[in-house]
């Protein structure tokens, strides 16, 4: 899961970004609202971490121009105000949550896992996909008494592709997704690691492979059916 964080207290940014890595989540991190926004119409982010008091563009700006833009990404908005109408007009102009600084880190994460619960793609720990398992919060696939673990990257891959199982998944979603915005990595890496996961399937004899769709993508498909 990928998260941005827009905030211009640096120390504070910093502080979120290595607790929310240590929760194995992406995150990017910019310091202006005019740069959150440029960021955020990306498409790429599951949640956006939203300072109201920004330079060059204020937070509640960016949400509305957000929403103007047909982006609906949650937004957890954070301020150090805490007054009923300042809340109001935060949830008024596009954000989904609201918090007054300072918070608990606990609360933050909390409130991430419960927006990604009601608006992103989430899968549940384990997922059963045709013939084989997915155990996410383990990163195993198994069929029957086969089983292997699969590294961060394999298992964001593989998530991806059971998320959008009816629908191609492109190189440069597969980026953007998993090794993240500002990433250099470029098609050979997605191939790489694509190869990786179609022999972990095929190590625990699935049925199921992920197959190549010239100029759309990769989608998982039972290789049984052709």
């Amino acid at each position: 899961m990928q998260i941005l964080i827009v905030e211009d207290e640096l120390r504070l940014a910093k502080a979120l970004k290595q607790i929310l890595e240590g929760q194995k989540y992406m995150v990017d991190m910019v310091a202006n609202g005019q740069d959150g926004l440029d960021y955020a119409l990306s498409g790429i982010y599951d949640v956006i971490v939203l300072d109201v008091m920004l330079p060059k563009m204020d937070g509640m700006t960016v949400a509305r121009k957000l929403r103007e833009a047909g982006n609906s990404t949650p937004v957890i908005m954070l301020t150090a105000k805490d007054s009923i109408k300042d809340k109001i007009n935060g949830l008024d102009s596009g954000a989904d949550d609201y918090m007054t600084k300072p918070f608990s880190p606990n609360e933050l994460l909390a409130r991430i896992r419960a927006l990604t619960r009601r608006y992103s793609e989430v899968l549940p720990d384990v997922t059963d996909f045709g013939d084989f398992t997915f155990n996410s919060s383990v990163s195993e696939i198994s069929k029957g008494d086969k089983s292997i673990k699969l590294n961060y990257k394999e298992s964001e891959i593989l998530k991806l592709l059971i998320l959008r199982k009816n629908v191609p998944v492109s190189k440069e979603d597969l980026i953007t997704k998993v090794w993240g915005f500002e990433s250099d990595a470029g098609d050979s890496n997605v191939e790489a690691y694509i190869s990786f996961v179609r022999k972990k399937l095929k190590f625990i004899q699935s049925s199921y492979t992920i197959a190549s769709h010239k100029k759309k993508g990769y989608m998982l498909e039972n290789s049984d059916d052709k």
